[in-house]
């Protein structure tokens, strides 16, 4: 079975979310990032899983779910957390992030039958998900991140090691308020959505 990873930050304002605000206050937005992260690690403890673990910046509270191993992120740039959450595993893994509240077990649970790889694209340029047959962390060193075109470096990286790709379905992340409306309307019963619709009622659009 598959490892499945999720890599995030404690939602705590000022440090998650920045792009919502505004027009949400600091606190609003470690709100909403509460919401999907929790939706989230729900999704995970939903999917058949050989182990589940969170790859966090900070420290857990009562937002995480039973049944998940929490490691904290090593020091560096993105690529090197990412790199160093798969050099911790040992078998198939999956990793996702904590800005696709949308994201359910059926997404979740992939196989590697006839790929070495699994690519989730986002919207955005980057990607949501990112599967490795046999974790290597050096598919992810280097590869420049918070970029429009980091996912196609990416799968390209992916594709140039002579891994056979299997593509996930494309995603969007919450970074906008736009965003945020977008994702909500996709999973209206979830948590995030319900938070933004507080929020809502709250006065702010």
């Amino acid at each position: 079975m598959t490892t499945l990873l999720v890599i995030a930050k404690e939602p705590r304002p000022g440090r998650v979310k920045t792009r919502l605000t505004p027009p949400f206050t600091p606190e609003e937005a470690a709100a909403l990032a509460e919401a999907a992260l929790t939706d989230t690690l729900h999704a995970v403890a939903a999917t058949p899983a050989r182990r589940r673990i969170l790859v966090l910046d900070g420290s857990p509270g009562p937002w995480l779910p039973p049944g998940f191993d929490v490691v904290p992120q090593c020091a560096g740039g993105l690529d090197e957390r990412l790199a160093a959450a798969f050099a911790g595993c040992d078998g198939p893994a999956l990793l996702i992030g904590m800005d696709t509240p949308q994201v359910t077990p059926g997404l979740l649970a992939v196989d590697f039958d006839g790929y070495d790889a699994c690519f989730g694209p986002a919207e955005d340029g980057g990607f949501w998900a990112l599967g490795l047959a046999e974790p290597d962390p050096e598919q992810l060193r280097g590869v420049p991140v918070s970029t429009p075109a980091t996912g196609a470096v990416q799968r390209a990286r992916l594709v140039a090691s002579g891994l056979r790709v299997r593509d996930l379905p494309r995603l969007r992340d919450v970074d906008t308020s736009a965003d945020a409306e977008a994702v909500a309307a996709l999973a209206p019963h979830g948590r995030f959505a319900a938070e933004l619709a507080r929020l809502r009622t709250a006065g702010r659009r």
